[in-house]
């Protein structure tokens, strides 16, 4: 990718720029990690070890890892190559970003009703289908996901106000 990114032109983030910022975003997970842990307890109770036991040595061990990596990557002479251009980062967050959104809204109208959705999102915005395409495949696809989870293998997914009008 790092050929394609420095050929394309363009400008961009820097490999260590990113990883720097992958690394701080693990770093503030990890110390969510160790607070929560802290919270309800990382020692050794009458029952064995207390529940923040194994997330505090965990996280902590993740910190150390965020450090290492941290001085290694200011370290090395080199990194400062282009990861990618602004313009693949954008066509990256064009997936993403209606994906994140769709993980957020199937707990309210269902798995179904939210694949639809992104379907047919995903059919004109970036497939750039017509509607006569888009919406048929957009209804079927759904629906064969119900018929092959739900009914043949009865695992049941989210269900949203549609599924429990038709009775589902």
């Amino acid at each position: 990718m790092s050929e394609t990114a420095n050929e394309s032109g363009g400008t961009g983030p820097s490999h260590r720029s990113v990883e720097i910022g992958v690394i701080a975003a693990i770093a503030v997970l990890a110390v969510v990690g160790i607070i929560g842990s802290l919270r309800v307890g990382t020692g050794w109770g009458a029952e064995g070890p207390r529940a923040g036991f194994f997330p505090f040595y965990i996280s902590s061990v993740v910190i150390f890892a965020c450090a290492l990596n941290l001085f290694q990557i200011l370290r090395s002479p080199d990194g400062g190559e282009r990861f990618a251009t602004w313009d693949q980062l954008r066509k990256v967050m064009a997936v993403l970003i209606p994906t994140t959104i769709y993980v957020f809204i199937i707990p309210h109208i269902g798995i179904y009703v939210a694949s639809a959705l992104l379907i047919v999102a995903f059919m004109l915005w970036l497939g750039k289908y017509s509607l006569a395409v888009a919406v048929p495949v957009a209804i079927v696809v759904p629906i064969l996901t119900f018929i092959m989870f739900e009914i043949w293998f009865l695992v049941p997914l989210p269900k949203g106000p549609l599924e429990h009008i038709l009775g589902y």
